[in-house]
């Protein structure tokens, strides 16, 4: 079973879902998330994708993409979350959220796509949306502005941390020495450089 499948909804309820094995799997109540060895968890509790990173790929399918439509909870406007630094909190609705970093694709969002040679075009592309984790618990609605904190001072984008785990050994440098990742993927990352 796969839970990329989303659509749009009045109200989300957004909130921490603790560890990716044996938490609640999604930060977002109602969410499902199918493989929860590999999704979900506090630094996957929600996804977020820009309506104009939807737009862009759809001139480049020929289709239209609707909102959702990369298995994101949140589809903004205006904002650049395909360039946001890690750490940076947003405030929306009454919730608070801290970009964590990059999506990376799967086998079931290849399945989704139904494009030919999709994931390899996805990585080539490098932007991804983002990975938020749920600093306060909250309620989004449809509309809601999207309020960006000011940005951590190591400036790690998300397309570092993206290219860092495609083995780019100038970003997994720049990612290991500002310390942006969970401790777990953090001791996976120093042990490749090693």
């Amino acid at each position: 079973m796969t839970g990329i499948h989303k659509r749009p909804v009045d109200r989300v309820e957004v909130r921490a879902p603790g560890p990716k094995r044996g938490g609640l799997g999604s930060g977002v109540l109602g969410d499902f998330i199918g493989d929860r060895d590999n999704h979900g968890g506090d630094d996957q509790a929600v996804y977020a994708v820009a309506r104009e990173e939807l737009d862009w790929w759809g001139e480049r399918l020929g289709r239209s993409l609707a909102d959702g439509m990369f298995g994101e909870n949140l589809t903004t406007v205006g904002i650049d979350v395909d360039h946001a630094v890690v750490g940076t909190r947003w405030s929306v609705g009454s919730a608070v959220l801290e970009v964590t970093g990059p999506r990376i694709p799967c086998g079931t969002f290849r399945v989704h796509m139904a494009e030919r040679g999709w994931l390899k075009t996805y990585v080539a592309h490098g932007l991804s949306g983002a990975y938020l984790r749920v600093v306060e618990p909250g309620v989004i609605r449809p509309g809601d502005v999207v309020e960006v904190g000011a940005a951590p001072a190591h400036g790690i984008e998300v397309p570092t941390v993206f290219r860092a785990f495609y083995d780019d050994q100038d970003a997994m440098r720049a990612v290991v020495r500002a310390g942006v990742l969970n401790s777990v993927e953090h001791e996976r990352m120093a042990a490749k450089l090693a």
